[in-house]
């Protein structure tokens, strides 16, 4: 699509109700007449429409854990095959990718409390964290996205020269994060001497060694992995990223698919084998 903007629409606020779907294509906020997902493969998503298409869809408000589209029956809507890693369902992956907005609009038809009464609702800009695949609740497999709102987006920016504010506009609001505990994390980065148990590679830089702690179930919803030791590795940044995006997964003999040549998991403590199969069932999928 020509002119895909990702970002807000200028003119257009959080929180701008349209009639229909056309209206919304109309002004750019989502241009497809009927797909949920505006976006390519290439270039990533601009925006998405929750409306209730998706039965596996969850609306939390500040987060919501979106369902890709395909695999439905035309006529009856109910799913009826498992849904394809394309079009858009790997354009929202490439947001996360490049770190790239999307925009949500949520319709009436939403079963949720936070969806409009009528119409369309734009609801601001939210930010893919995290992709996997899933058995739905037809028993098909779906790519789910956990989406999280950038709360500080719809501050405007600055004109070129004008004067920053004196005051600064404070909203409440109300979010759900995760404490985890550090501890356990820097436990099991010490055990390695902070080398990643996959390539053997330690950073050392000014302030000292450095690695991450990588959840292998992750911590968040909809997967409430635990903060235990069991779960967590000690990776290198690099690594981190490919394990979180399942470029990389271990087998159930902890060697690591994904990579050109050969290798088994370093490991010098307790690894629960069944967030290892979790996380290679759901997040591994696309690993030939």
């Amino acid at each position: 699509m020509a002119g895909r903007h990702f970002g807000e629409i200028e003119g257009i606020e959080e929180g701008a109700l349209f009639a229909t779907r056309e209206d919304l294509s109309a002004a750019d906020v989502h241009r497809p007449l009927q797909a949920g997902i505006s976006g390519s493969q290439g270039e990533g998503s601009d925006s998405i429409v929750v409306s209730g298409g998706y039965e596996d869809d969850e609306d939390f408000g500040d987060l919501i854990v979106y369902t890709g589209h395909g695999g439905r029956d035309a006529n009856t809507g109910e799913q009826i095959e498992d849904q394809a890693f394309a079009r858009g369902n790997a354009a929202l992956a490439r947001n996360k990718a490049l770190g790239l907005p999307v925009r949500v609009i949520r319709g009436s038809q939403l079963d949720s409390p936070f969806a409009p009464e009528h119409g369309y609702r734009y609801d601001g800009l939210y930010f893919v964290d995290e992709f996997w695949e899933e058995t739905g609740r037809s028993g098909y497999k779906v790519w789910r996205y956990r989406l999280q709102k950038n709360l500080i987006a719809s501050q405007p920016a600055l004109k070129p020269g004008a004067e920053p504010p004196t005051r600064v506009e404070r909203r409440q609001v109300t979010t759900t994060r995760i404490v985890r505990d550090t501890q356990l994390s820097i436990r099991v980065k010490q055990i390695y001497d902070y080398c990643c148990q996959v390539c053997g590679i330690r950073l050392d830089t000014p302030a000292g060694p450095y690695a991450e702690g990588a959840h292998i179930k992750p911590l968040g919803v909809p997967h409430d992995g635990p903060d235990h030791g069991s779960n967590i590795l000690c990776l290198c940044p690099n690594h981190h990223v490919l394990f979180d995006d399942g470029a990389i997964a271990l087998t159930d003999e902890l060697e690591v698919l994904g990579l050109d040549m050969r290798r088994k998991l370093t490991t010098k403590h307790e690894i629960n084998f069944e967030y290892i199969r979790y996380h290679r069932e759901h997040f591994g999928v696309l690993i030939k």
